[in-house]
C-alpha cells in the first residue's frame, strides 16, 4: 500500500467515523473466510458494516472525531463494526460472538461515550430503532382503537336490540 492509498484509506475511515452512531471493535482470532463473509452479510442485513482496517490507519482516522477514545482498543488483529443505528452493529457482533468463539468483542464507542465489552453487550440488549418505533406506534394506536370501539359499541347494541325486536315481531 503506497502513501496515496493510505491517505485515501484514512480519509474514507474518517468519513465513516463522522457519519456513524456506533463503532464496535472486535478481535479476530483466526476466523475463516466463510465465517467473515457470513458476519459481513449479517451486518449488511442489519444496516451495519464490518471492515478490517489497519490499526495505524484507523488511529489516524479517529483523530478529531467523537471516537478518539477507542484508540486503546486498536491493538492486534482488530476489525471495526459500524452503523448509523446505535444498536445494530453491537447487536450483530454480540450475537455472532455467541455462536463463534473466534470473534471477540473488545469494546467500542457510541459517539464520545467509550464502552468496554460489557457496555457493548448492554447496548446490544436494547431494542433496535425499528422495534422502538413499532412499540411507539402500538402505544399511540391503542387508545385510538379503544375510542373507536367505544364509539361504535352503543350503535352496535342498538342494532342488535332492533334486530331482536324485528325477529320477535316476525315470529
Amino acid at each position: 500500500m503506497d502513501r496515496s492509498q493510505k491517505t485515501e484509506a484514512v480519509a474514507q475511515l474518517n468519513a465513516v467515523f463522522n457519519e456513524v452512531g456506533v463503532v464496535v471493535v472486535t478481535r479476530n482470532l483466526g476466523m475463516s473466510v466463510a465465517q467473515s463473509t457470513d458476519l459481513r452479510a449479517k451486518m449488511r442485513d442489519a444496516g451495519a458494516s464490518y471492515k478490517v482496517a489497519k490499526n495505524r490507519l484507523a488511529k489516524l482516522a479517529i483523530v478529531d472525531t467523537d471516537y478518539a477514545g477507542i484508540d486503546d482498543y486498536l491493538t492486534g488483529p482488530t476489525a471495526l463494526a459500524t452503523s448509523v443505528d446505535p444498536i445494530a452493529a453491537a447487536k450483530v457482533a454480540i450475537d455472532f460472538a455467541k455462536t463463534n468463539p473466534k470473534l471477540e468483542v473488545v469494546g467500542g464507542s457510541m459517539g464520545s461515550q467509550v464502552l468496554d465489552a460489557e457496555g457493548i453487550k448492554a447496548l446490544a440488549s436494547l431494542p433496535s430503532l425499528d422495534e422502538l418505533r413499532a412499540k411507539l406506534v402500538g402505544l399511540v394506536n391503542a387508545p385510538a382503537t379503544k375510542i373507536a370501539q367505544l364509539s361504535t359499541a352503543p350503535a352496535a347494541k342498538l342494532a342488535r336490540v332492533f334486530g331482536a325486536y324485528a325477529a320477535k315481531d316476525a315470529a
